[in-house]
């Protein structure tokens, strides 16, 4: 397993970013981590090598990628797999058949389907709720529960989970609390510092940044939990490739300067869409007028670059997402270029419509991933195109 180093925590998030995990390069003394591609290592003989045997199970990549996000988090243990999706199911191998999960209801599409046509098929016992209100969590505890599962702010009706209430829920019955970090990053959110046990990031997101690779990553303090995701991790081989693993290693040195800009900008937009007359609801945790405002501001240092509103009218949504011309129309976000999205059509398909709907997840909803570009281009692009659909609709055209 890998194991960051004390001093990895020592140093302020920026300094960790760029240097946490890092160790010398013994060859040539490379300033940035080497990309070790390869397969297998060489032995001095039987049972004498360099703690290298197998890049299945070994990488020295891979490892700085852990620790560096491991670091970053405040944990002391790192898993990188070949996706977030990756990442989760071998988190929910933590469990047999007859244990119980309670999910947050409002998550990734992909994540939903993974639980409940993959685990709960085969034993696993899963029970979806609002965890808006952790009394909505405390109902759906049964003597079965072993873990509390939820994202916050949630894909993609950024709604919040109350960390510290639900860790101290979930810490008297000697359950696990799991929540996935990718839309806060641990720049904006520290989970393990709120009492959950264990993170989850897509660093395909924001941890990379730029959009040109998949991988998925687990942090957790707990020594016990971090014993069982090593041999996991080696026994399902669902790891990312040392390529992969470098250029998300190459994304995280930049993390808190992307963020402060994506922070910046989606405040920024949200504010401008909140006196747009097309926008029927809104959604964005750094706006006053979001519900759950104070919790952000008590559990968050900023508020990302996602943002999510709804129109009222499919067509409408529809014909906006297809006149954008900075935005681009793609599934994923975080990364460095602005993205725009249909939830009920794209990242969330795979969700029941009848719990889409009980969400507020409607067919007139869109998602922003607000990029690092300048905020006036953003905001006059997202002008320019609902003008338009505006007068198409006026014209019934």
């Amino acid at each position: 397993m890998t194991r960051i180093l004390d001093s990895d925590r020592a140093h302020a998030l920026p300094t960790r970013a760029v240097h946490a995990g890092q160790v010398a390069d013994p060859l040539a003394g490379a300033v940035m981590t080497p990309i070790y591609q390869t397969s297998t290592y060489r032995q001095e003989g039987l049972g004498r090598h360099k703690g290298y045997e197998y890049a299945r199970t070994q990488n020295p990549t891979r490892e700085a990628l852990e620790r560096n996000v491991a670091a970053l988090e405040g944990g002391s243990h790192g898993f990188a797999f070949g996706s977030a999706l990756a990442a989760l199911d071998a988190m929910l191998k933590l469990f047999k058949a007859g244990d119980h999960v309670v999910s947050g209801e409002n998550i990734y599409g992909g994540s939903h389907r993974l639980m409940s046509r993959v685990f709960v098929p085969v034993g696993l016992e899963v029970t979806f709720v609002d965890t808006r209100d952790v009394r909505n969590v405390e109902r759906a505890l049964t003597p079965a529960t072993r873990m509390v599962y939820c994202e916050t702010p949630t894909n993609p009706m950024m709604f919040l989970t109350d960390l510290a209430a639900v860790s101290d829920l979930a810490r008297a019955r000697g359950l696990l609390v799991a929540v996935d970090n990718t839309f806060a990053t641990p720049i904006l959110q520290r989970p393990l510092e709120l009492g959950a046990d264990i993170v989850l990031h897509s660093t395909t997101k924001y941890l990379n940044g730029h959009s040109d690779m998949v991988g998925g990553l687990l942090v957790t303090s707990r020594d016990d939990v971090a014993e069982r995701l090593g041999f996991l991790q080696n026994a399902s081989g669902a790891v990312p490739g040392p390529m992969d693993c470098w250029l998300a290693l190459r994304g995280t040195k930049t993390l808190p300067l992307r963020m402060r800009q994506h922070d910046c900008n989606g405040r920024r937009i949200a504010e401008w869409l909140s006196g747009r007359k097309e926008v029927r609801k809104l959604y964005y945790p750094g706006l006053p007028s979001h519900p759950q405002h104070e919790l952000a501001k008590r559990q968050m240092s900023g508020f990302g670059g996602m943002v999510a509103f709804d129109l009222g009218d499919v067509g409408l949504a529809r014909r906006l997402v297809e006149r954008v011309r900075v935005f681009q129309l793609a599934e994923s976000l975080g990364g460095v270029e602005s993205l725009i999205g249909h939830p009920a059509s794209m990242t969330h398909a795979s969700v029941p419509p009848a719990l889409r709907e009980k969400m507020g997840l409607t067919d007139s909803l869109v998602r922003l991933s607000v990029g690092i570009e300048d905020v006036d281009d953003l905001i006059a692009d997202l002008e320019q195109a609902m003008d338009g659909t505006a007068e198409r609709r006026k014209d019934g055209k």
